[in-house]
């Protein structure tokens, strides 16, 4: 149960680093695609935060999970 625990949370982790990556290169290459957002600086580091987050989630469930 242990491992199926811990591969679902570092699955969930590495989904939302793919997702906020993914949405950082629609800011990147396609600004149509953020009409919503009108300062594109700020919508990027509001991703890269978000991946630093889940990339903290990542480490920490290695460094002091894994076995």
């Amino acid at each position: 149960m242990k491992q199926h625990l811990l591969e679902a949370l570092k699955a969930h982790a590495e989904g939302q680093i793919a997702k906020h990556k993914a949405n950082v290169h629609v800011y990147l290459n396609q600004s149509v695609g953020i009409g919503e957002h009108p300062d594109i600086i700020d919508a990027i580091e509001e991703q890269l935060g978000l991946i630093a987050k889940y990339d903290d989630h990542l480490e920490v469930l290695n460094k002091y999970f894994e076995e």
